[in-house]
Formats: structure tokens, C-alpha cells, sequence
């Protein structure tokens, strides 16, 4: 039961980052594109590669804050429901290049994200076998 309370508190941490930061970016930036959206997925990909990568090679995470970590943060913070929804709209209203744009980008950005998040959790993990 404790596990499914830090997945429950992780959400609720992610899914208001994920609108600060996404909200932020979109009023600073005010272009007809969803640049909030795009950013908090290729963070979010970043940060859960890292995690997962790190959390695992290590017995420094324990499960339970593993977790809260990345089913919970990260699940709340990422937004590939939302990224769906603004394709189809972009298609909808025949925003086509913009549509194609916003796929590519947040796939094969947030995919090098996410092999930028190994790298740093290899870089770290082996700072702490040296230290």
C-alpha cells in the first residue's frame, strides 16, 4: 500500500511540474506551436532515462523511492497524451509540416533524451566508484 501512496505523491509533484513548466515556456514563448508540450517530453525522457538507468545499476534507490521516481514523477510529468491530442489537432487544422515536425522532434529528440540520461548516469556512477 505504501508503494502505491509515493507512486500517488510522485504524480501529483509531476503533473504540477509538468504544467508549471509547460505553462511557462508557452506564455514566455507565445508561438502557434506546442513548445511547452515538446520540452517537458524530451525532459521527462531525459530525467527517466537517467533514473532508471541510475536507480538500477545501484542499491543507492531503494524500490519504493524508484518508484515514486519515475511511475510516479515521471509518469505524472510526461505528456504523450497531450502530445497526441496536439498532433491531431495541428492535422485537423491542416497544420501538416507543423504536425510532422512535432512527431519527429518528439520522438527522435526525446529518444536521444533519454541515451543522454544513460550517459549521465553512467557518468555519475562511475564518479561514485572513484570517490
Amino acid at each position: 500500500m505504501w508503494l502505491v501512496a509515493y507512486i500517488g505523491i510522485g504524480s501529483a509533484v509531476g503533473g504540477i511540474t509538468r504544467f508549471l513548466v509547460g505553462t511557462l515556456i508557452q506564455q514566455r514563448l507565445p508561438v502557434e506551436f506546442p513548445l511547452g508540450t515538446l520540452v517537458v517530453n524530451i525532459t521527462g525522457s531525459f530525467i527517466l532515462g537517467f533514473l532508471l538507468r541510475y536507480a538500477l545499476a545501484t542499491p543507492a534507490i531503494s524500490a519504493e523511492v524508484r518508484a515514486l521516481l519515475t511511475t510516479g514523477f515521471c509518469g505524472g510529468y510526461t505528456t504523450f497524451s497531450t502530445f497526441s491530442y496536439e498532433t491531431a489537432t495541428l492535422l485537423e487544422g491542416g497544420n501538416y509540416r507543423r504536425a510532422v515536425f512535432y512527431i519527429v522532434a518528439s520522438v527522435l529528440v526525446a529518444l536521444i533524451g533519454t541515451f543522454l540520461g544513460f550517459d549521465l548516469a553512467r557518468s555519475v556512477l562511475a564518479f561514485r566508484e572513484r570517490v
